[in-house]
């Protein structure tokens, strides 16, 4: 991120950003739910009514399966491949895109493989019942048939949107949902193929969307694909995987959550007036719905995550908090409008994916149903919105515990319990009571966790400081260090330097990145050391720690191009591992010593020595891991190792003489 860039993020208007960053997002994600709701519109209103939209429904949380795969490969290569533009790495962007191509259609054919044989039971346990078992099979042979494709063109779409063209993906998906849309009517009514006729549609749509996202890939900007590409390459792909790890979980809690429902849907349906099919056929219509408003939502929100991270690195605070009122007002807009008409005028809403003209389904129950749904099921729909919103703000600001906690609490820790729980007391009507009852706990947290964050936060004194600028050096080794914490790494470093002649860096690429990036040199000295160890590279995976992790990276290599110095930390020895004259080396010491010079230096008593010498450890490897995908204090890594158990003198010394020897 240039400075002219966080200039624009931190003092444009915050109005103007919100428009010019979440317009295009809001629309393409419209434009992804075309996909879901078009075939069962069509399908609602032929022949095939309530029977032919329960199949659509139970075949969905399939589809979702699929999208998991293809998301966490396509947004964990794109998240990886804008770090590699900031580091100008386009070896393993290359390498990292084409392994995720080879790799998600691996998992399609694995997917199809599996699903196949197992389609009847595995339809039947998301709900399918006797009546609609026909049509989901069906419609699911011929989606299945077409999985790969499908998946490799939601992965690619991550990656053009990662590689600067947001308008070729939406493009691209647009094309398919406008193909689909004008096919459905031909096959399903003109055709008269029913099931078959809107699957055909659907895997032809898809099948667009795919060759035009290839044809992309021959002209991309930041990065090449080759043949070679193609070869997997697992060092590559690893950082990759690790950053859309998120998207695979965020994919498969929908999935949990709508086979849960299904099950007990068609359980507690069977024993009802309403059977097993009109509940299915109207919770489908409800998700398609729900998905139209809750992508209104997350499109504003996303849209705004560069905007929010910039501020929230840059310790503008009074814009992170202007933002949150400002998108939580959206929210709160959109998901009241949703609510006056779920509640005022849910047959309209119903209606719009056609009349129940099945033998086996009772209409007056059908409409009661879809009234009882969309009254009491999404009647706390603003609250779902504002948690949606909140979750994804928290990925924005760098708190991934606050942001899984908001988002968990409501789908999996209250939503799945509540839907097996109160049922026993109220029959199916208590699934319906499920939603609102998750969704109030829920908000009550996540507006704990908002107003606790918010608290936390306060506007910075503006501090006037002189501009950090480079040392004068000349061409010469460049010895970076990466140390144990407690090893005496950073005093050996700045020793070494003085007795060499030259410059020393640490603090001083905080400062230089600050300025290079606009971030806050405090945050950006912290980012190796601000999270709890099992979230640690959840919260590397962040926007805003991305920022700070590139322009650090960058100020790295300008220091190395001006000539001879030492550098401590930050990964240094992997962001340089393409210069020549770098010596690498990793100072460790025993326990003992540690535990004494973290006593000496922090005045910690034994016990907090070591559970700083842990954490600081931990916390060092775990950043080395998403810089390289390699192993922190691994002695490959490295041309020297050094115990500084013998004393700092004779450590430095020691690396005094091997430089001269190498030199």
């Amino acid at each position: 991120m240039t400075n002219e860039n966080g200039n624009f993020l931190g003092t444009e208007k915050i109005s103007k950003l919100m428009v010019k960053f979440s317009v295009p997002c809001v629309l393409s994600l419209l434009v992804s739910a075309l996909y879901n709701i078009v075939d069962q519109i069509f399908i609602g209103n032929s022949e095939l009514s309530t029977l032919g939209n329960a199949a659509t429904g139970v075949v969905f949380p399939i589809f979702i399966i699929a999208q998991a795969f293809a998301w966490c490969f396509g947004d964990g290569c794109a998240a990886y491949l804008n770090i590699c533009q900031g580091r100008n790495d386009s070896q393993n962007a290359h390498k990292a895109v084409g392994t995720g191509i080879t790799i998600t259609v691996i998992a399609a054919v694995i997917l199809m493989a599996v699903f196949y044989p197992l389609k009847t039971q595995l339809l039947t346990l998301f709900g399918a019942s006797e009546n609609s078992i026909g049509y989901a099979v069906e419609y699911f042979n011929i989606i299945l048939a077409f999985f790969p494709l499908f998946m490799l063109s939601n992965m690619m779409n991550a990656v053009i949107r990662a590689d600067g063209t947001p308008a070729w993906s939406m493009a691209s998906m647009l094309a398919g949902a406008v193909a689909n849309i004008i096919l459905d009517p031909v096959f399903i009514f003109g055709a008269k193929w029913g099931m078959k006729g809107a699957a055909i549609a659907t895997v032809i749509g898809q099948t667009i969307s795919f060759i035009v996202s290839l044809i992309y890939f021959f002209r991309t900007k930041t990065f090449k694909l080759k043949f070679k590409s193609l070869i997997p390459s697992m060092k590559s792909f690893a950082p990759a995987l690790q950053l859309g790890t998120s998207s695979f979980i965020t994919q498969m809690t929908i999935v949990i959550i709508s086979l849960v429902c299904n099950i007990m849907l068609a359980k507690y349906g069977a024993m009802s007036d309403y059977g097993v099919d009109i509940p299915i056929a109207i919770i489908g219509i409800e998700s398609k719905v729900f998905t139209v408003v809750i992508n209104l939502v997350v499109g504003i929100v996303l849209g705004c995550q560069p905007i929010i991270s910039y501020n929230m690195g840059a310790k503008r605070f009074d814009r992170v908090k202007e933002l949150y009122r400002k998108i939580l007002f959206c929210t709160i807009v959109i998901g009241l409008l949703s609510t006056a008409l779920f509640e005022i005028a849910p047959d309209a809403v119903v209606g719009m994916f056609g009349t129940p003209t099945n033998e086996s389904i009772n209409p007056e129950m059908y409409w009661e149903f879809g009234r009882l749904t969309f009254r009491i099921f999404l009647s706390l729909v603003t609250f779902t919105c504002t948690i949606k919103m909140t979750s994804i703000f928290f990925q924005a600001v760098g708190k991934p515990i606050s942001a899984v906690v908001a988002s968990m609490i409501r789908d999996i820790i209250c939503f799945v319990p509540l839907i097996i729980i109160l049922p026993m007391s109220f029959e199916i009507q208590g699934i319906l009571y499920a939603a609102p009852c998750a969704d109030f706990i829920a908000m009550v947290v996540a507006a704990g966790l908002t107003v606790k964050f918010m608290s936390s936060i306060k506007k910075q004194p503006a501090e006037e400081e002189s501009p950090t600028a480079l040392k004068s050096s000349k061409k010469g080794v460049i010895i970076t260090i990466a140390r144990e914490h407690g090893s005496s790494g950073k005093q050996i470093g700045k020793l070494v330097a003085e007795k060499l002649g030259i410059p020393f860096y640490y603090k001083e690429m905080t400062a230089l990145a600050a300025q290079e990036s606009g971030l806050d040199k405090e945050f950006i000295s912290e980012i190796n050391s601000n999270s709890p160890d099992i979230f640690h590279q959840l919260y590397l995976s962040t926007d805003v720690v991305q920022q700070a992790i590139t322009a650090q990276d960058k100020v790295i290599r300008k220091i190395a191009d001006n000539g001879s110095c030492v550098i401590v930390g930050r990964a240094a020895d992997y962001v340089l591992r393409n210069y020549e004259d770098v010596v690498r080396i990793f100072i460790y010491a025993d326990e003992d010593y540690k535990i004494s010079r973290v006593m000496e230096v922090y005045g910690d008593d034994i016990k907090r020595a070591k559970e700083n010498i842990s954490r600081s450890d931990a916390a060092r490897a775990s950043y080395y891991k998403n810089i390289s995908g390699l192993d922190w204090g691994d002695r490959h890594n490295y041309e020297l190792l050094v115990d500084s158990s013998i004393g700092v003198e004779k450590t430095v010394e020691s690396i005094c003489d091997y430089i001269s020897r190498k030199g």
